[in-house]
């Protein structure tokens, strides 16, 4: 593994490896003596992942990262940002950010908003992962006409408040189709304010992620021309599932909720040890329910157990369920651990997630991450450009 990451993108071959994400303790921050803050706001935060990206790709280039505000309207993932970035941030908001940034677009600041672009300041990055589900492919009643939707365009009212000098927005990349274009609209915008703007549909396996998650990406600079086209050259030799999990053969509950697998039905159990004893990784229509087996479908994934050698599929926060996608262990007769959905999301072992209180919360914040390769590698690349 490590004579392969020699063949990555030689500016960051670090960040394609497992080096850091199976550390157990946070890097060192050696920073340069005239080197300036990386001041970052976080909208609908979560449980921290493009912070932590950010963080990284501040570490590499020297630079120290500082919070000015994270927004997250859930109160657990926003504990667990609490446990990880407490010490560099000012400000750490359980809230809605329409509440914060409550103004139409080109309308003169409201009281509230003139408020928190003094807390904030001068300001270098804006990041932010809205809502997704009312885009999502797998949303069969309100996609692409969702009222959650339009929040992404709240992001970019947040942007009109505080003009960092760079915006990263992620999204699943049904987010094009949205009725109420919310991308063009958002481009449009951004572009009257000044900046230039690029999107993408970014295959996060590209960096180093192992797993088959593709994301569309806004970025927009104020300064400079870096564009997503830049980033394209990165493409490091693909991980697998194996060199991720290896190592985590953990018992369950060794780790508290962690390393903790969902439990499974007496027939879903059985359904298990069917693919171990038959060796295979897609279950049969035979051994599948009724509404599987009875008719036409195409959920192969579905049930089915996963490929050490290969890469995972897109995690959701279904990874507890069998019925949710192909989600059990390649070598352990259960389902995966949120420690190793973490780890597939390339998220390292030294963040903290304690402060997380029910095992459906934490897997919702594990798998709503954006991972942190990625951030970390769009970061590092736009200080590089003198792009922030």
């Amino acid at each position: 593994m490590l004579d392969k990451q020699k063949n990555c993108d030689s500016l960051q071959p670090q960040l394609c490896g497992l080096d850091w994400v199976t550390r157990k303790s946070w890097p060192r921050i050696h920073t340069k003596s005239s080197a300036k803050l990386l001041t970052i706001v976080d909208l609908f935060s979560s449980c921290g992942g493009m912070t932590l990206g950010a963080w990284e790709g501040s570490r590499l280039s020297r630079r120290q990262l500082s919070v000015r505000l994270a927004v997250e309207l859930m109160e657990e993932p926003l504990n667990v940002y609490q446990s990880n970035f407490s010490k560099i941030s000012k400000q750490i908001v359980k809230d809605d950010i329409r509440n914060l940034f409550n103004g139409d677009r080109g309308a003169t600041l409201t009281a509230t908003e003139k408020s928190w672009k003094k807390k904030v300041g001068k300001l270098d990055l804006l990041v932010a992962g809205p809502p997704c589900q009312g885009h999502s492919d797998l949303n069969n009643s309100t996609r692409r006409n969702d009222p959650r939707n339009l929040l992404y365009l709240r992001v970019i009212r947040a942007a009109e408040v505080l003009m960092p000098q760079a915006i990263i927005i992620e999204n699943v990349p049904a987010v094009q189709h949205d009725r109420g274009n919310v991308i063009s609209m958002a481009q449009s915008w951004l572009q009257e304010l000044g900046y230039r703007v690029s999107t993408s549909v970014i295959q996060f396996s590209r960096f180093g992620v192992p797993q088959s998650r593709k994301r569309h990406i806004l970025l927009a600079v104020s300064k400079g021309g870096y564009t997503l086209s830049d980033i394209e050259k990165v493409n490091c030799v693909p991980s697998t599932l194996g060199d991720y999990l290896k190592g985590l053969e953990e018992s369950a509950n060794s780790n508290g909720l962690l390393s903790r697998p969902a439990r499974m039905t007496k027939r879903n159990i059985e359904r298990v040890q069917y693919l171990f004893e038959n060796n295979l990784y897609d279950l049969p229509n035979s051994e599948r329910p009724p509404c599987h087996r009875d008719k036409k479908h195409a959920y192969v994934s579905m049930y089915g157990r996963m490929r050490w050698n290969q890469c995972a599929q897109t995690l959701t926060s279904g990874f507890g369920s069998m019925g949710q996608g192909r989600y059990i262990h390649p070598k352990k007769q259960r389902l995966i651990t949120p420690h190793e959905a973490a780890r597939l999301q390339g998220i390292p072992d030294f963040f903290d997630f304690t402060a997380a209180q029910t095992l459906s919360g934490l897997r919702e914040m594990i798998a709503n991450a954006v991972p942190p390769p990625f951030t970390a590698t769009l970061v590092n690349r736009l200080i590089g450009s003198n792009s922030i």
